[in-house]
């Protein structure tokens, strides 16, 4: 397994404030795109790509699965 997918952390806008908040996932920039969500370009990691849901989301439950530390 290599780290051969790039991911990025998904911030949306806060429902108050207008902020921009950390939604708490990483996903591809695709996926990030798609759903009308901001990329921080600062928080660029690489993984497995047996990490990422359907959706294109990293997901916890594969990670613990296939455990290996991301690569900065």
């Amino acid at each position: 397994m290599t780290n051969d997918t790039d991911v990025y952390d998904a911030f949306g806008v806060h429902p108050t404030d207008g902020n921009k908040q950390w939604l708490g996932r990483m996903g591809t920039r695709r996926a990030i795109l798609r759903d009308g969500l901001t990329i921080d370009p600062a928080s660029l990691a690489y993984c497995p790509h047996e990490w990422l849901d359907e959706r294109g989301y990293v997901d916890i439950e594969r990670v613990r699965e296939f455990p290996l530390m991301f690569m900065l």
